[in-house]
């Protein structure tokens, strides 16, 4: 673990997840509208977006446009590929530590702080690092998001140890229905509660994915206030 703690640490939850799409950004913009709702002054980042910036737009509009998008978004690349690989077609060269700031500028500005990661952990960020690095080097709560469906032990389970070997314990899993489900979705999350022993794995029910709208998220987070709730103890 980084010895240099941001001071922020302590008030910010990071949201990563198995993979892409498995519904990281929903999850962040319920937490991000219920915190909201309970008085909290909760903002959210997504430092890097790739390809559209539908779900920046998402993110800026539930929190009232407090941040515009290059301040939830501030490392942005039109290219719908890992941000390492937009970045070099850009000719742009990244830091942790750039990030690491730019997050700061934020942090400051609220008492919560949602930290929304693209893809999974081994995700190359910049040359020297990847999402892995940067939560790391938050040294914050951490969400995994994954989906009940077949893959699922596994992918979680990397997901959980990649973190781990880095002394990141403050962990929760948080398995995502899919809307059909397969001959492993009735077991895999007693499964995960038994391999992953005092790591939290939580459920949420089908989010509607293809669906990443206000409506959508204000009606899932009037629906599931006790399961968020339980996701931010």
């Amino acid at each position: 673990m980084n010895s240099a703690r941001p001071p922020w640490a302590d008030k910010a939850i990071f949201i990563t997840g198995t993979d892409t799409g498995v519904g990281k950004t929903l999850l962040t913009a319920m937490l991000l509208h219920h915190l909201r709702q309970s008085g909290v002054h909760a903002l959210a980042m997504k430092p890097f977006c790739s390809g559209d910036r539908e779900d920046v737009e998402l993110l800026r509009r539930l929190q009232d446009g407090e941040l515009q998008p290059d301040e939830i978004n501030p490392f942005y690349f039109r290219d719908p590929v890992a941000p390492l690989v937009a970045a070099r077609s850009e000719c742009r060269r990244i830091t942790c530590s750039q990030v690491i700031a730019a997050v700061g500028e934020i942090a400051d500005r609220c008492d919560w702080l949602l930290i929304e990661g693209a893809g999974g952990v081994l995700v190359p960020l910049g040359e020297t690092f990847s999402v892995l690095d940067l939560i790391a080097r938050s040294d914050c709560r951490v969400l995994i998001v994954s989906r009940n469906r077949l893959g699922t032990i596994n992918h979680t389970r990397l997901t959980v140890a990649a973190l781990q070997s880095r002394g990141i314990r403050q962990l929760k899993v948080v398995v995502v229905q899919p809307r059909d489900l397969d001959s492993s979705s009735s077991s895999n999350i007693l499964t995960l509660r038994e391999l992953l022993g005092s790591v939290p794995v939580l459920a949420l029910p089908d989010l509607n994915l293809r669906a990443a709208q206000i409506r959508t998220v204000k009606e899932n987070q009037k629906k599931l206030k006790k399961n968020l709730a339980r996701v931010l103890e």
